[in-house]
């Protein structure tokens, strides 16, 4: 299944993505909210990481970027979930995330299962080599390869849905 982008590449100089990026971030406050109502949901289902992955191929890279770093912050500060020791992991993460899908959606101009999973594959893979320099444990480092990956899956299927969903609203 391949479906055509139109991007919406915005800028942080615009008003406009600073908007689309808070509702993004309000998403990934509720989002991970519901699945913390299940032991280790959080863990298993990564779900702050799901609207970065939309907002990033929808509206560019910069929207993805903002959503990457206010989330986890706001998260934090507001349940502290994810606690405050974990914020460099996440924030690096999500902002590979938040790089990578907003480079795919702009140079393929397209959103396809494949392309979304090497978006996914891409961020993880880096991300758990950052996350073994940072924290110096292998196993840590492997903890969201290991249980996190219906999350992964969800980011994949369920974020082409939604942008889907998206593209044919606007």
């Amino acid at each position: 299944m391949d479906t055509t982008v139109r991007l919406h590449s915005l800028s942080c100089r615009e008003a406009k993505a600073w908007m689309v990026a808070a509702l993004f971030v309000a998403g990934n406050i509720a989002l991970p909210q519901l699945f913390h109502l299940m032991p280790q949901g959080g863990m298993v289902w990564l779900p702050i990481y799901f609207f970065t992955l939309v907002g990033a191929y929808k509206y560019g890279w910069q929207v993805g970027l903002l959503t990457a770093v206010a989330s986890p912050l706001v998260n934090s500060l507001a349940f502290s979930m994810p606690a405050a020791a974990l914020l460099p992991i996440i924030i690096l993460k999500s902002s590979l995330l938040a790089l990578a899908a907003g480079y795919a959606a702009h140079r393929f101009n397209r959103v396809t299962l494949p392309l979304l999973a090497a978006v996914v594959i891409f961020y993880q893979a880096i991300g758990t080599l950052g996350e073994w320099l940072i924290t110096g444990s292998l196993d840590a480092a492997l903890q969201d390869i290991r249980i996190g990956y219906p999350g992964m899956l969800l980011q994949v299927v369920g974020g082409y849905l939604f942008i889907r969903y998206i593209i044919r609203k606007n």
